[in-house]
Protein backbone atom coordinates (compact mmCIF):
# COMPACT_ATOMS: atom_id res chain seq x y z
CA UNK A 1 0.00 0.00 0.00
CA UNK A 2 2.90 1.95 0.43
CA UNK A 3 4.17 1.95 -2.91
CA UNK A 4 0.61 2.36 -4.44
CA UNK A 5 0.37 5.17 -1.77
CA UNK A 6 3.25 6.94 -2.75
CA UNK A 7 2.21 7.06 -6.70
CA UNK A 8 -1.12 8.54 -5.79
CA UNK A 9 0.74 10.97 -4.22
CA UNK A 10 3.45 11.85 -6.44
CA UNK A 11 0.64 12.02 -9.26
CA UNK A 12 -1.18 14.18 -7.52
CA UNK A 13 2.52 16.30 -6.83
CA UNK A 14 2.68 16.31 -10.92
CA UNK A 15 -0.46 17.09 -11.65
CA UNK A 16 -0.50 20.34 -9.22
CA UNK A 17 3.06 21.17 -11.15
CA UNK A 18 1.68 20.71 -13.88
CA UNK A 19 -0.80 23.44 -12.80
CA UNK A 20 1.98 25.60 -11.46
CA UNK A 21 3.94 25.78 -14.79
CA UNK A 22 0.45 26.48 -16.64
CA UNK A 23 -0.48 29.44 -14.60
CA UNK A 24 3.38 30.58 -14.91
CA UNK A 25 2.66 30.66 -18.82
CA UNK A 26 -0.58 31.92 -18.46
CA UNK A 27 0.82 34.79 -16.73
CA UNK A 28 3.74 34.78 -19.11
CA UNK A 29 1.72 35.39 -22.14
CA UNK A 30 -0.84 38.17 -19.93
CA UNK A 31 2.21 39.92 -19.09
CA UNK A 32 3.67 40.36 -22.84
CA UNK A 33 0.23 41.07 -23.86
CA UNK A 34 0.77 43.51 -21.68
CA UNK A 35 3.70 44.89 -22.20
CA UNK A 36 2.83 44.99 -26.32
CA UNK A 37 0.05 47.20 -25.24
CA UNK A 38 2.35 49.01 -23.02
CA UNK A 39 4.72 49.29 -25.74
CA UNK A 40 2.62 50.94 -28.42
CA UNK A 41 1.17 53.35 -25.85
CA UNK A 42 5.11 54.90 -24.89
CA UNK A 43 5.38 54.71 -28.93
CA UNK A 44 2.14 56.39 -29.52
CA UNK A 45 2.79 59.40 -27.00
CA UNK A 46 6.67 59.50 -27.72
CA UNK A 47 5.20 60.83 -31.72
CA UNK A 48 2.67 63.24 -30.13
CA UNK A 49 5.04 64.31 -27.76
CA UNK A 50 7.10 64.70 -31.21
CA UNK A 51 4.28 66.46 -32.60
CA UNK A 52 3.98 68.68 -30.01
CA UNK A 53 7.75 69.98 -29.82
CA UNK A 54 6.89 70.84 -33.59
CA UNK A 55 4.15 72.67 -33.45
CA UNK A 56 5.93 74.55 -30.20
CA UNK A 57 9.15 75.21 -32.44
CA UNK A 58 6.78 76.83 -34.89
CA UNK A 59 5.12 78.57 -32.92
CA UNK A 60 8.37 80.16 -31.48
CA UNK A 61 9.75 80.95 -34.94
CA UNK A 62 6.32 82.33 -35.87
CA UNK A 63 6.58 84.57 -32.71
CA UNK A 64 10.10 85.13 -33.31
CA UNK A 65 9.44 86.31 -36.56
CA UNK A 66 6.55 88.99 -35.73
CA UNK A 67 8.54 89.99 -32.76
CA UNK A 68 11.12 91.29 -35.03
CA UNK A 69 8.75 92.74 -37.31
CA UNK A 70 7.36 94.71 -34.63
CA UNK A 71 10.60 95.45 -33.11
CA UNK A 72 11.46 96.91 -36.94
CA UNK A 73 8.41 98.72 -37.20
CA UNK A 74 8.49 100.66 -33.67
CA UNK A 75 12.41 101.35 -34.46
CA UNK A 76 10.77 102.68 -37.70
CA UNK A 77 8.58 105.15 -36.47
CA UNK A 78 10.72 106.09 -33.40
CA UNK A 79 13.05 107.13 -35.92
CA UNK A 80 10.27 109.10 -37.65
CA UNK A 81 9.24 110.93 -35.00
CA UNK A 82 12.60 111.77 -33.71
CA UNK A 83 13.30 112.95 -37.51
CA UNK A 84 10.12 114.85 -36.85
CA UNK A 85 11.10 116.62 -33.83
CA UNK A 86 14.72 117.33 -34.47
CA UNK A 87 13.14 119.53 -37.73
CA UNK A 88 10.79 121.07 -35.07
CA UNK A 89 13.26 122.06 -32.82
CA UNK A 90 15.87 123.15 -35.23
CA UNK A 91 12.70 125.50 -36.96
CA UNK A 92 11.80 126.92 -33.17
CA UNK A 93 15.44 127.72 -32.52
CA UNK A 94 15.33 129.66 -36.34
CA UNK A 95 12.66 131.59 -35.48
CA UNK A 96 13.66 132.55 -32.23
CA UNK A 97 17.09 133.10 -33.08
CA UNK A 98 14.79 135.82 -35.56
CA UNK A 99 13.24 137.49 -32.95
CA UNK A 100 16.16 137.53 -30.98
CA UNK A 101 17.74 139.24 -33.48
CA UNK A 102 14.77 141.34 -34.13
CA UNK A 103 14.35 142.36 -30.92
CA UNK A 104 18.15 143.28 -30.36
CA UNK A 105 18.00 145.43 -33.36
CA UNK A 106 15.00 147.27 -31.98
CA UNK A 107 16.99 148.02 -28.73
CA UNK A 108 19.63 149.06 -30.57
CA UNK A 109 17.55 151.53 -32.88
CA UNK A 110 15.69 152.71 -29.44
CA UNK A 111 18.84 153.09 -27.68
CA UNK A 112 20.28 155.23 -30.60
CA UNK A 113 17.30 157.15 -30.66
CA UNK A 114 17.26 157.91 -27.44
CA UNK A 115 20.87 158.76 -26.83
CA UNK A 116 19.63 161.07 -29.60
CA UNK A 117 17.12 163.26 -28.07
CA UNK A 118 18.12 165.80 -25.61
CA UNK A 119 19.97 165.42 -22.27
CA UNK A 120 16.95 164.90 -20.14
CA UNK A 121 15.61 161.63 -21.81
CA UNK A 122 19.46 160.34 -22.10
CA UNK A 123 19.58 156.40 -20.52
CA UNK A 124 21.90 156.11 -17.51
CA UNK A 125 23.58 152.73 -17.90
CA UNK A 126 24.45 153.48 -14.07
Amino acid sequence: MKKDHLEIILEDIQGKFDLVLEGHDAIRQEFGVRFDVLEEKVEMNTSMIQALNHKIDTVDASLNNKIDAVETSLNKRIDAVETKLNKKIDDVEKSLGKKIEAVGADLAAHRLDTESHARRYRVSEE
